[in-house]
């Protein structure tokens, strides 16, 4: 199955204005997520999805794929079905949605959200990192819990599971994933999802994948060992970020 890669980007963030376009390790941040996802080869094309004529100008002089999208786009999935939906794309079968502001998002993520949605198990996919239960008390940390076959059943920035007995920890321990926010769909997924109206649940945990969820939709979590880098959303992070990068440039090796 054909695989296309979308980086959705805009420049309306307000934490860190014009994040797009602010530099890691020299070039733009998009530019780095750009090249972060071609490198990791998982996909047969990469192309950033945008509203700006900069974005497009910064990524096509670095000699990577732009494509022009509407501003008026609630979520990055809306953007990545509009570029689905251009006719130069129309061979693809599995798309891919890569958050503009990770540099260094894990190749595991990124392979397992493809490869849950690619191998026919599930319709839509993403990943989910293994991790420990210190996680459950940060709101702005993703969690969710799956079924038995990989399914996820919920998404929340409460601290699911919910440990009712203290004895039951170790149980519970086992369980905790963190959300990576990479995700796959068939075109027919893709295009289902972005016809759904706003559910509830996602307005009120502002979480985009609860709207399929919550229609019925199966999406399939592939889980993973490495914790993700997290995402640069404000100047704190872009200076970590930067400094990562100085770090395994010094080891020669690829962020």
């Amino acid at each position: 199955m054909k695989t296309l890669a979308v980086i959705p980007a805009r420049l309306g963030a307000t934490r860190l204005p014009r994040k797009p376009l602010r530099l890691v390790g020299g070039a733009p941040l998009i530019v780095r997520v750009w090249e972060r996802v071609s490198d990791l080869q998982v996909a047969d094309e990469v192309v950033v999805a945008t509203d700006s004529d900069e974005i497009v100008a910064a990524v096509r002089s670095a000699g990577g794929l732009a494509a022009m999208t509407a501003a008026s786009h609630p979520s990055g999935t809306d953007r990545v079905a509009e570029v689905a939906s251009q006719r130069q794309y129309a061979a693809y079968d599995v798309f891919l949605n890569v958050q503009g502001d990770e540099p260094f998002v894990p190749e595991s993520a990124v392979r397992g959200a493809a490869e849950v949605v690619s191998s026919g198990r599930f319709p839509l996919g993403t990943a989910a990192a293994v991790a420990t239960h210190a996680i459950l008390t940060m709101p702005h940390v993703v969690k969710v819990v799956t079924a038995n076959d990989g399914r996820a059943l919920y998404f929340s920035r409460a601290p699911i599971p919910w440990l009712r007995e203290t004895a039951d920890a170790p149980v519970r321990d086992a369980l905790v994933r963190q959300h990576i926010g990479v995700y796959a769909y068939t075109r027919d997924a893709l295009a289902a999802w972005v016809a759904l109206p706003q559910h509830p649940l996602e307005r009120v945990e502002r979480l985009e994948q609860l709207r399929p969820l919550a229609a019925g939709f199966a999406m399939g979590v592939a889980t993973v060992s490495e914790l993700p880098a997290g995402g640069v959303d404000t100047e704190e992070d872009l200076a970590r970020a930067n400094a990562r990068w100085t770090e395994l440039s010094a080891l020669g090796r690829d962020a």
